[in-house]
């Protein structure tokens, strides 16, 4: 019961997603196509979201469940790792039609062929971890 409203606030993005179509196959394909606007929308929008939230942490200087100081370290500058990552994400992305988060909101609405890119996506990131010593960072 400790992680019920987590559980809840998950359910409630998930219906949020789906209804916004930001999981439909076919809206991450015209995106991809550069023929909508309605994906980079909610892209934007999520942005906008995220680094006006980021910044009232930082100013009211919010504190954890624990009562720690929230402390958001700065990112290194802009690097070919960064560069390198997003586009093997993007290209992920657009060869499966389907973003990390929403595989699981598509699971969970029966899309069951999405199963094996989850399976790709975990040994995606076992791969990764096992490598993560050998590649430059």
């Amino acid at each position: 019961m400790k992680y019920l409203k987590y559980i809840l606030v998950g359910f409630f993005f998930g219906i949020v997603l789906t209804k916004a179509e930001a999981v439909s196959w076919y809206r991450i394909y015209e995106m991809f196509q550069f023929q909508s606007f309605h994906m980079y929308g909610i892209i934007m929008t999520a942005i906008a979201v995220g680094l006006i939230g980021v910044q009232i942490m930082k100013k009211q200087q919010m504190k954890d469940i624990n009562g720690n100081l929230i402390v958001i370290q700065d990112k290194e500058k802009g690097s070919v790792r960064y560069w390198a990552g997003g586009v093997i994400f993007g290209l992920g992305w657009a060869m499966v039609g389907a973003c990390p988060g929403p595989i699981f909101i598509m699971l969970g609405a029966g899309f069951m062929s999405v199963g094996l890119i989850l399976v790709g996506a975990l040994l995606g990131t076992f791969l990764y971890g096992v490598l993560k010593d050998k590649l430059p960072h």
